[in-house]
């Protein structure tokens, strides 16, 4: 199973592709695909640049990443990580 990722345009965020390919924040939130449908899903959402930024599709578990690149897959949907380890950081 599969779900469609990208950066959002206008910040930078992590987004995910949901309900009928709607940009959502949260992994949780997100479609969760086979892998034809997540071509279509890829295709359709390449499509749109002006919100979603180098789409692209991860192996997923439920909602959670399973594939070759899991950690860094994990890392993406907790959010930023600038800030978090560094006093006084902005986050």
């Amino acid at each position: 199973m599969k779900i469609v990722t990208a950066n959002r345009l206008s910040d930078g965020r992590v987004i995910y592709a949901g309900v009928d390919n709607q940009p959502v924040d949260h992994i949780d939130q997100a479609s969760v695909l086979d892998e034809a449908t997540a071509d279509i899903v890829l295709t359709e959402i390449a499509g749109r640049p002006d919100i979603f930024v180098n789409p692209y599709a991860v192996e997923v578990d439920g909602h959670t990443p399973s594939g070759r690149d899991r950690l860094k897959e994990r890392i993406r949907s907790a959010g930023p990580t600038v800030g978090h380890s560094v006093a006084g950081g902005v986050g």
